[in-house]
């Protein structure tokens, strides 16, 4: 079993997911990120902290995402033999690649990622 990044991240890429992955599962495309599933140890971490909502568990994905369970497994699968394999590119999978541009308000989301002791600590009301 494993968690799933589905389209609310195409275009987005918060990367706050990749923050507080404890396996670095995690990897950057072009227009998204995926998660490995041969190295996702379901732990829980990526999803409560998407800001966009886009990281379910595999079980859980909405009926209209449900491809993307595919999408992630076969982006690693097609740029190297061994799905634990580092990645040779950094492209995206191609049902990806053909999705229209996302709304450009939704990259208004997030101006950095932090983690959670950075972001406990951050006072933005009298920043430093």
């Amino acid at each position: 079993m494993t968690y799933v990044i589905a389209q609310p991240c195409v275009d987005i890429k918060d990367r706050a997911c990749v923050t507080e992955c404890p396996v670095d599962c995690i990897y950057e495309g072009s227009r998204t990120l995926y998660i490995n599933p041969q190295e996702c140890v379901d732990c829980h971490a990526c999803e409560p902290v998407c800001p966009v909502e886009a990281i379910f568990y595999e079980d859980d994905l909405p009926p209209d995402w449900a491809h993307y369970l595919a999408v992630n497994a076969e982006y690693f699968t097609a740029a190297a033999p061994d799905p634990r394999g580092p990645r040779d590119t950094v492209g995206d999978h191609p049902l990806v690649a053909a999705l229209a541009p996302q709304s450009p308000s939704k990259k208004e989301i997030s101006v950095f990622t932090a983690r959670k002791e950075e972001a406990a600590d951050a006072d933005l009301w009298f920043p430093s």
